[in-house]
């Protein structure tokens, strides 16, 4: 699904910081055709996420979300709870830490950057 042109878009920003002999699994399961991607593919209006790994901190990455809106994202978390809160139990243990960024709404002139 392709941003509309001119539309604003919701964004849902995560930080962690991964247990090193977890690293591969967590981008595996957290990147563009990991098991969150799958899931959230579920979901009316979403647009796709993008992982970022830290330049300095090798074991530090955020993730974003892209939604049409944060009703489309609430909507999803409505209606897939037990599955989102059993793939989020498996990955506890690959991080020590996650960080809620927070909601977002880009206001960027560019084009949709997952391609999606």
């Amino acid at each position: 699904m392709n941003k509309p042109e001119g539309q604003e878009i919701f964004v849902y920003v995560w930080e962690y910081v991964v247990k090193q002999e977890a690293q591969a699994d967590f981008e595996r399961i957290y990147g563009p055709q990991g098991e969150w991607v799958h899931l959230f593919q579920n979901g009316e209006g979403y647009l796709g996420t993008e992982l970022h790994q830290d330049v300095s901190q090798k074991l530090r990455y955020l993730t974003v979300d892209y939604w049409v809106s944060q009703a489309a994202r609430d909507n999803f978390r409505e209606q897939f709870a037990r599955e989102f809160a059993e793939l989020d139990q498996r990955c506890e243990t690959l991080t020590e830490k996650e960080i809620f960024l927070g909601d977002f709404v880009s206001r960027s002139p560019r084009p949709w950057p997952c391609g999606r």
